[in-house]
């Protein structure tokens, strides 16, 4: 597994305080950098320039990455450009709300 790769499990572990569900899935992160000494570049947004969460979410963003073996560094940047959409959502997370047009009946998925 790549550092890349373990740096998404660990944001799938930080969870939208609003929503249940993961800043990763919930596609409030836009880039993850990880060089080869161990630093890592994270650009997030959140669902709202005003969300009550920019306080603490970009934090816990960096504790769960930075909690990861062999990171030595981690930049966290929140930008608003582009605004966040639920386009962003991971499509198993907009079939688990209900806001994806399915063909059959819904299938609830476990996140």
């Amino acid at each position: 597994m790549t550092l890349r790769d373990e740096v998404i499990a660990a944001l799938r572990t930080v969870r939208d305080p609003e929503l249940p569900v993961s800043v990763y899935d919930l596609g409030l992160i836009y880039a993850i950098e990880a060089d080869t000494d161990g630093a890592v570049a994270i650009l997030m947004t959140l669902t709202a320039p005003n969300c009550p969460t920019a306080g603490s979410l970009p934090g816990d963003v960096k504790r769960a990455v930075r909690a990861l073996p062999g990171v030595t560094d981690v930049h966290v940047e929140l930008t608003f450009e582009p605004p966040w959409t639920k386009d962003r959502m991971s499509p198993a997370l907009r079939l688990f709300l209900g806001t994806e047009d399915t063909p059959g009946p819904l299938v609830r998925l476990r996140l």
